[in-house]
């Protein structure tokens, strides 16, 4: 039972990159549009409600695709480094994203207007991540595929979760969002913001504030939960692609979570209940979101979204001492 809240104003909201892009599809530039124009639709009555809207996006399988288009042509084209690929799967997402949105406000007569801000990330370059690779992107492969593809490309290859192997790179924590004020000011006047695409491009920052980017893939709700509680937003939206948050998942004691406290959820979280490759950075975020000043996270079905911020779906995490 989720109580009844007053709904706040001000949203950042993380779309899953496998919400914006399914495992089932080919990744026709006409499958994308599609799912780009429907994205919209669930994202349309918070784009109407809220007067400042922030989006970000996950980019894993597009990334994905990115580098594996590389490996194919590796002998003939020269390949691009992992944060040059991350700002294209940025730009290229985003573009669908901010035309499909401002179209879908277009027909239901609001002039509001959609921006995206090509965003870096700063990183630390001794994050532990770097000797640890560990976020999956891309395909899912069987086994002995893993072994051959990541032989042939020099990939570090890992088992997901159960659901098949996949490629796996340096997941660093965010530390910084570069022009954040500029995403500020967009947002306050009114302009629905997407930025942090894929968890923004990663670089770090040398002498005299001079910056070059750096071969890895940020966790995109760690950078909305940064830029949250940066800009002191109360309220973030994880959309993906599960209705709710579960625990004791799969088995036949599977219980799903509604209305839950950030110390319960801490306490499943310590219990082995969310694991890394699945729930586990949603889950991190939240807390994370949460202890630096939020009020509330929900983590929802993207097609969910306006049911979700009613209080009708989802699963809600509300800050110790909330109702």
């Amino acid at each position: 039972m989720i109580p009844p809240f007053d709904i706040p104003k001000r949203i950042v909201v993380a779309i899953g990159g496998n919400a914006t892009h399914p495992e089932d599809i080919e990744g026709t530039s006409q499958e994308q549009k599609a799912i780009a124009a429907a994205t919209a639709q669930a994202l349309l009555p918070l784009a109407l409600r809220g007067e400042e809207l922030i989006i970000t996006h996950g980019n894993g399988p597009v990334v994905g695709k990115i580098l594996m288009r590389q490996a194919l042509t590796r002998d003939t084209i020269a390949p691009m480094p992992l944060d040059i690929c991350v700002a294209h799967s940025q730009g290229g997402i985003a573009y669908l994203l901010v035309q499909a949105l401002e179209n879908a406000l277009r027909e239901a007569d609001n002039p509001r207007h959609v921006a995206c801000l090509l965003s870096q990330v700063e990183v630390d370059p001794e994050d532990p991540a770097f000797q640890d690779p560990s976020k999956p992107i891309g395909t899912f492969y069987s086994e002995a595929e893993a072994k051959t593809v990541g032989a042939q490309m020099g990939w570090r290859m890992r088992e997901d979760s159960g659901r098949g192997w996949r490629h796996v790179v340096p997941s660093p924590q965010p530390q910084h969002i570069c022009d954040i004020s500029l995403i500020e000011l967009l947002a306050k006047r009114g302009t629905v913001v997407i930025a942090g695409g894929g968890g923004g491009i990663p670089v770090v920052r040398g002498p005299k504030g001079v910056r070059r980017g750096i071969e890895a893939v940020i966790d995109k709700d760690l950078t909305s939960a940064l830029m949250g509680n940066i800009l002191g937003f109360e309220l973030m939206m994880i959309l993906t692609a599960v209705p709710q948050v579960s625990v004791d998942f799969g088995t036949p004691d599977q219980r799903e979570l509604d209305f839950v406290s950030m110390a319960e959820l801490r306490q499943h979280r310590a219990d082995g209940q969310f694991p890394p490759g699945s729930m586990g950075p949603k889950i991190d975020a939240a807390l994370q979101f949460l202890d630096g000043g939020g009020k509330r996270v929900i983590i929802a079905h993207l097609d969910q979204a306006d049911a979700a911020l009613r209080g009708a779906a989802g699963t809600h995490v509300v800050a110790n001492g909330q109702g």
